[in-house]
């Protein structure tokens, strides 16, 4: 019965080092911070938008490195669900908002020794739980909805998946550039 409920216990040791390893960098990072991610809503901090878009990129050019490289990662790429993703996006960001963690820096934070994270967690695993119970309907009435399938920005485009992580990391070095000028004229303004 145990054998049947649990992973097998090599998997389980690589997703907790996995996740420790991603906890220390998000830690180090200053994202596991409530006011790094409050003054991210407020348009005073960007940290938490510079180390997430980082991370899209690195992440995007080690998958499709690692696919090219011959390596077998087989990408479990989700539905496309349109009226699902602003319902979901509406709901995490007002709870991002109000609490000042999304679910992992939440639990990072949590794990640094920050109370005050403790109820959001709580709220989220809570969250999940309701979730999963209305599932069934969620499906029916707003993941049916507006739903392209199992799309990317590569198939919708038709251009290659590097073309797409250029045009990413172009956007990023520009924007942050950008953000950079603003918050130096921004800080000798108020100095």
């Amino acid at each position: 019965m145990i054998a049947m409920t649990f992973a097998d216990p090599g998997l389980l040791a690589m997703g907790a080092a996995t996740g420790l390893v991603f906890g220390f960098l998000l830690q180090k990072g200053g994202v596991t911070r409530y006011d790094v991610i409050v003054n991210q809503f407020r348009l005073k901090d960007f940290t938490m938008l510079k180390v997430f878009v980082s991370a899209i990129v690195v992440g995007g050019i080690g998958i499709y490195g690692m696919r090219r490289l011959g390596m077998d990662v087989s990408l479990h790429i989700k539905t496309a669900a349109v009226l699902g993703n602003l319902v979901g996006g509406g709901i995490f960001g007002v709870g991002m908002a109000v609490l000042g963690f999304c679910p992992g820096t939440g639990v990072a934070a949590l794990g640094q020794g920050s109370l005050h994270a403790l109820p959001g967690v709580v709220g989220m695993i809570l969250g999940a739980a309701l979730y999963a119970e209305a599932h069934a309907w969620a499906s029916e009435h707003i993941l049916g909805t507006a739903n392209l399938g199992k799309e990317t920005f590569s198939t919708l485009t038709g251009l290659s998946p590097w073309w797409i992580l250029a045009l990413i990391f172009a956007a990023a070095v520009i924007g942050f550039a950008a953000l950079e000028a603003w918050e130096r004229r921004r800080t000798s303004a108020t100095a």
